[in-house]
């Protein structure tokens, strides 16, 4: 025996065991084609709903929509795009938009994920690092498109997406191609390659405050396991309907459409929609029985405020929300629980992550050990890791820390999914520490295995040698009912190193005092963690992605405390 261990399990450099060699078909590759070829192929006559530009809706079927699939990766060769080439795509979460998720990547090319939040410059530059030979657009985006064209010589062509014939549209952009003639010109069949399930299907950039995007390079093995895994956690099935909130421009709409291709759900694309009327998708969600859906409490807070107008409230008991970019505030969760019987599952990722790392389900033994109260603060955490995924809390000389909810540590990940270096930047190495990524993010992981957010390193508040969550501290504020927006900040103090200071946006026609928010936040944080100042504003800075811009925040009142005395 000792003698055939030795023969048939090798250690290599890399630091893996090599044992035995199975007899399965390792040389057929995962890749996406294999999710929309096997939709339309099993499950044809499932229908995709999507919204058009005037508000109305249009169905068609898988089996339709794999035939324009087909029919793009084929108008693509002919415009020279090949394997490698990267293709821009600037549109919102329609249907063209979809196809081209599959049309892309089929042809061993990269679907650059164009962010429609970032600025000019960044946006151009983000085109011209990832060399994009060609870019779509719709129609409603061209002036974004024309305003980045002469920063972007590289590019060979541009592609509009219109119903209109291409005579009405009036633009600067060229050589233009007009989306709907390539197709009609195109075959509705392709002989697919069989793509290199390690290569890039897409790329997204990420929307740091500080430095350049960087560029996140996804494979098709990544996304194909991402997508069973979010299928998994989400307990997705055949009867399920998912609704495409969050932007396909950025982190692939957190790989739902991928997952709820696999599965074969009716899909819903919203097309282009505005949080301060979600009347529409909320209305959408109840006619087309959405089951599934993602977004950010910026998204769902107004929407669930539209709900509890509604004479008659929806039976929303199947329906699942991921909740993802910040901490989905208690009210927000238990108001939709209470109203329609939905679920918001809170969920933690990054664009390095494809983005799914964590999903906050409730255990079942959590739900016979706990009260209700604890069972709802429990679902502020950031959830349980999903499989596949390592986790690693880095204490400040790099070294691992217990799992025990009381060690703060940042927060490390590796896995099939994670990305392990950034495209074409070589000095980015302190990113990454012995194959897991450097997050930025700080928190706690439970004995219980729950993740919890506290802050990020660069907003982390240092007071006095100890450390104050900015983020628990705007959730807190959040909670009181006159409050309708929060940000909390660290700012510089000549005696305790920095002191918090909270900015407030009041609710319409309500009314709060620094006493009143002190004694409100008393509940969970120490009197000496309570900020000094709470300045009541009328909006409060935000990022291209919606959230907090703590930079611009901590500039324009750095000097605050600067009067206090140091004894």
């Amino acid at each position: 025996m000792t003698t055939l261990t030795t023969l048939t399990t090798t250690s290599h450099r890399d630091g893996i065991v090599r044992g035995c060699p199975s007899t399965m078909g390792h040389d057929y590759q995962l890749n996406t084609t294999t999710l929309i070829r096997h939709a339309a192929r099993t499950h044809p006559e499932q229908e995709i709903v999507a919204r058009r530009a005037d508000g109305g809706w249009d169905r068609y079927t898988y089996r339709d929509c794999y035939q324009r699939v087909c029919r793009a990766a084929n108008a693509l060769r002919g415009l020279g795009i090949g394997p490698g080439d990267r293709v821009g795509v600037l549109d919102w979460n329609s249907r063209r938009h979809f196809e081209l998720y599959y049309a892309i990547p089929g042809l061993a090319a990269v679907l650059l994920q164009m962010n429609l939040r970032l600025g000019v410059e960044d946006l151009g530059y983000v085109v011209t690092h990832s060399q994009a030979a060609l870019i779509f657009v719709d129609e409603s985006l061209l002036p974004v498109a024309e305003s980045i064209a002469p920063h972007v010589p590289g590019v060979k062509g541009w592609v509009v997406m219109t119903d209109k014939p291409l005579s009405e549209i009036r633009t600067s952009l060229a050589p233009l191609h007009h989306h709907e003639d390539l197709l009609a010109a195109a075959e509705p069949a392709i002989d697919w390659p069989m793509v290199d399930e390690h290569a890039a299907y897409s790329a997204c950039y990420t929307t740091g405050t500080t430095g350049r995007p960087k560029g996140v390079y996804y494979s098709h093995r990544a996304i194909y396991l991402h997508s069973m895994s979010v299928a998994a956690n989400m307990g997705m099935t055949l009867d399920d309907c998912t609704m495409l909130l969050t932007p396909m421009f950025h982190g692939q709409c957190w790989g739902l459409p991928q997952a709820a291709t696999m599965m074969a759900n009716k899909i819903v694309l919203p097309g282009c929609y505005s949080v301060e009327d979600m009347r529409p998708l909320a209305d959408a969600i109840m006619a087309e029985g959405v089951t599934i859906t993602n977004g950010a409490p910026a998204i769902f807070q107004p929407m669930l405020q539209y709900i509890e107008t509604l004479p008659v409230k929806p039976d929303f008991r199947r329906l699942r929300m991921m909740s993802g970019a910040t901490e989905p505030p208690l009210p927000m969760m238990i108001g939709f629980h209470e109203t329609t019987g939905a679920e918001v599952v809170h969920g933690y990722g990054a664009t390095e992550t494809t983005p799914l790392v964590a999903l906050n389900r409730l255990k079942p033994t959590l739900k016979q050990r706990l009260c209700a109260e604890a069972a709802w603060d429990l679902k502020r955490k950031q959830g349980l890791p999903v499989c596949g995924v390592d986790i690693l809390l880095l204490g400040a000389d790099d070294q691992a820390l217990p799992h025990d909810g009381q060690a703060v540590g940042e927060i490390c990940l590796r896995g099939p999914w994670i990305s392990t270096s950034y495209h074409d930047m070589p000095d980015a190495a302190d990113r990454f520490f012995n194959g897991y990524w450097r997050s930025g993010d700080v928190g706690t992981i439970d004995t219980d295995g729950y993740v919890k957010v506290t802050d990020r390193l660069k907003d982390v508040i240092k007071s006095g040698g100890e450390w104050i969550s900015s983020i628990d501290m705007e959730n807190a504020l959040l909670g009181h009912p006159a409050v309708r927006d929060a940000a909390v900040v660290g700012i510089p103090h000549p005696r305790w190193q920095e002191r918090p200071l909270a900015l407030v946006v009041l609710k319409p026609d309500r009314q709060a005092t620094l006493q009143q928010l002190h004694a409100h936040l008393s509940k969970t944080f120490a009197k000496w963690q309570l900020p000094d100042r709470i300045l009541f504003v009328d909006a409060i800075p935000k990022t291209g992605v919606g959230k907090l811009d703590k930079k611009v925040i901590r500039a324009a009142h750095a000097n605050l405390y600067a009067g206090e005395s140091p004894g």
